[in-house]
């Protein structure tokens, strides 16, 4: 454990997610040796002993209520925005129309640069400032640049933003506002990465791509700790998550069984879903198919630009969360999303972002076909504004 006045982490070490292998935690690394992402891993007993869920009732209302399973050691490399403990929302003709009498949707437009990216940010930049970073550098689909592009920005960490050429205007004002060097790429955010994989050495660049390193999963883990918390300690039936690199889901799956180890909630887990359009659905596929990793999907379109990612790192670790939940995956047709952004919007109040528009609609799926019952508690995920897509919506 590492103090420093009254901050407090109960960070121990990392943990390969395929072979065990284990690191410390002052060592700067991405994916393991094995090519496998890492784990953050705490002193599970002491937290039980000295960290009851009690101790939330006057914590601070953001991610970082939960700060003692978080990997920051000390606090002055904190870097935060007042991300986190976004709103569980209940809307009565979005329940009708889905058939639903326990629909939540959880909103996370109102964090920092309008997404949940801004969640793994704050931890990926904060342990970077920690470990010395001086340069970090990623692809991305739009919200993940925006977020990297903020939070360095407040930890005065020089960042670099790949992004499709496609990518609508409002996220790469955004970069160029917060002062990333932004380079718009002919392609997918896969052409993306393999630039930043061809120049990160070369450049001094510390990557920050999904998955890539071992603490923007921690920052999206939170959404389940908050879940758990705004429910109670009760956790729904369901979660339906929109699914690209994935990030949210894998960290919440992880979120459970921490809480578990911590006597905060028994072993009883929601049904994962990941929801994917029909115009970029790998995880789909390889969950139909019954495979441990999902082969990339050839010409990705969507204009849901979040779920357009062809290829994940941790395919295998969002494939093993829908088997362990007795989840599933879906995807719906690309035409109808923007139609769905409209129609939830006017229903709701919330600017729907495509995803979370498009996991409703996946929603719809699933009760029409019996798989979700009118009665069980269902919670969707909005990941962000809609006001960043506009150009593709009109």
């Amino acid at each position: 454990m590492a103090e420093h006045a009254t901050w407090y982490s109960y960070f121990t070490h990392l943990e390969c997610t395929r072979c065990g292998k284990i690191e410390s935690t002052d060592k700067l690394i991405g994916l393991c040796s094995c090519g496998a992402p890492l784990f953050a891993r705490y002193d599970m007993k002491a937290l039980r002993a000295r960290w009851p869920r009690t101790a939330l009732s006057h914590a601070e209302a953001s991610l970082w209520r939960y700060q003692p399973i978080l990997p920051v050691l000390r606090k002055e490399n904190r870097v935060a925005l007042g991300e986190g403990w976004t709103p569980l929302l209940q809307f009565e003709k979005i329940s009708a129309q889905l058939g639903l009498h326990n629909l939540w949707i959880k909103d996370e437009s109102p964090n920092a640069t309008a997404s949940f990216k801004a969640r793994g940010m704050s931890l990926a930049v904060s342990r970077a400032k920690e470990l010395g970073v001086k340069k970090v550098a990623l692809p991305s689909a739009g919200n993940a640049g925006s977020a990297a592009a903020a939070y360095a920005a407040c930890a005065g960490i020089e960042a670099h933003v790949f992004m499709p050429i496609d990518v609508p205007k409002p996220f790469q004002h955004e970069c160029e506002f917060y002062g990333a060097h932004l380079e718009l790429i002919k392609g997918l955010i896969t052409d993306c990465a393999k630039q930043v994989l061809a120049r990160k050495d070369r450049e001094g660049w510390f990557d920050l791509s999904t998955l890539k390193e071992p603490y923007r999963v921690e920052g999206k883990k939170t959404m389940g700790y908050e879940l758990a918390e705004q429910f109670d300690w009760q956790l729904p039936d369901v979660i339906i998550y929109p699914t690209g690199g994935g990030t949210g889901l894998i960290g919440m799956w992880k979120a459970f069984e921490e809480m578990e180890q911590l006597g905060w909630i028994d072993s009883r887990r929601p049904r994962m879903v990941s929801v994917q359009s029909e115009g970029c659905a790998p995880i789909v596929r390889a969950f139909e198919q019954g495979l441990e990793h999902a082969p990339e999907w050839q010409n990705a379109a969507t204009v849901a630009s979040g779920l357009r990612v062809p290829k994940a790192v941790g395919d295998f670790l969002m494939l093993r969360a829908l088997r362990e939940s007795h989840g599933t995956a879906v995807a719906v047709a690309e035409e109808g999303i923007p139609k769905s952004v409209r129609e939830y919007s006017r229903a709701s109040g919330i600017f729907f972002c495509p995803e979370g528009a498009a996991a409703l609609e996946a929603t719809k799926q699933l009760v029409a076909s019996g798989w979700i019952k009118p009665e069980e508690s269902v919670v969707v995920f909005n990941t962000g504004s809609g006001l960043k897509y506009t150009e593709l919506l009109f």
